[in-house]
């Protein structure tokens, strides 16, 4: 029942902020404000609720490490999507046209913290903790990820390819994060990052959601196997490959902190075993 009403809890406070931003729509302050009170009120919410079903400290929102983690998540994020452009931009793919729209920036900054805070609180707070505890870190990196991705299949201009490289790269990037960190501030600013360049900064699609208008006024040709086509680049190749590459650190960084946690053997399991010897 801990892990229903953690669910639950976080699920009530996002579809409250999504309703609160769609009934703002076309204001960029009040969707910048909304926003960022959902974030607040969700990270809040979850540290009660945590604190009330599992009866233990919230570890993993440890205020202490919330500022580090969270610049050196941004700019981690920042700097994967940044390497995703560059190689677009010099394939000639991604095209700056001049400035974009500052209030867009702001309204998908509001956008981008309730959701990204939303997620990270599902799947790494509850959704990966809890089936690590049965299964261990690798079985639970993996359906963590999956459903990461599947869950992408809900957005306006989803795809297959799309929703499996979700899967693979930023599933699998923002588990590895919080596995090496073992909180939720690290994984939560890669996310931040990532998304805010994506579509506050660069201006591209980001997960098929029909981004609006960032900073710069941008647009993108090219084929869509290399580019990501309508669902943006995070189904790019090269999202794929420096995700790949950073996920790899972070579970080089568990394995040297001793972070990783084995699969929980049964009864009958250890039975087996000692018969064996």
């Amino acid at each position: 029942m801990r892990v229903v009403w953690q669910l639950l809890t976080v699920l009530v406070i996002s579809a409250a902020g999504q309703q609160g931003i769609a009934a703002v729509q076309g204001d960029p302050w009040l969707t910048l404000a909304i926003g960022l009170a959902t974030a607040v009120v969700a990270l809040l919410a979850y540290r009660w609720v945590v604190g009330l079903t599992e009866r233990r400290p919230v570890t993993e929102l440890a205020g202490g490490s919330a500022g580090s983690g969270l610049t050196r998540g941004v700019l981690l994020g920042a700097a994967l999507f940044g390497a995703v452009i560059a190689n677009l931009w010099f394939l000639e793919y991604y095209q700056v046209h001049g400035l974009g729209s500052v209030p867009g920036a702001v309204g998908l900054l509001g956008f981008t913290a309730a959701a990204v805070v939303s997620e990270e609180l599902l799947f790494r707070g509850v959704l990966f903790r809890f089936v690590e505890r049965w299964t261990g870190t690798w079985i639970s990196l993996l359906v963590t990820a999956a459903v990461f991705g599947a869950m992408h299949l809900l957005n306006p201009n989803a795809t297959a390819w799309g929703a499996v490289a979700v899967g693979i790269a930023g599933g699998g990037l923002l588990t590895a994060a919080y596995i090496a960190a073992r909180n939720l501030w690290l994984p939560i600013g890669v996310h931040l990052g990532w998304n805010l360049a994506a579509g506050a900064v660069f201006s591209t699609e980001v997960s098929g959601n029909d981004t609006p208008l960032g900073l710069l006024d941008a647009s993108m040709s090219g084929p869509a196997i290399l580019t990501g086509g309508d669902f943006g680049p995070e189904g790019s190749p090269y999202a794929l490959l420096f995700c790949l590459l950073a996920t790899a650190a972070f579970l080089w960084l568990a394995r040297r902190r001793a972070n990783l946690v084995p699969r929980r053997r049964s009864e009958r399991d250890t039975v087996a075993t000692t018969l064996r010897r």
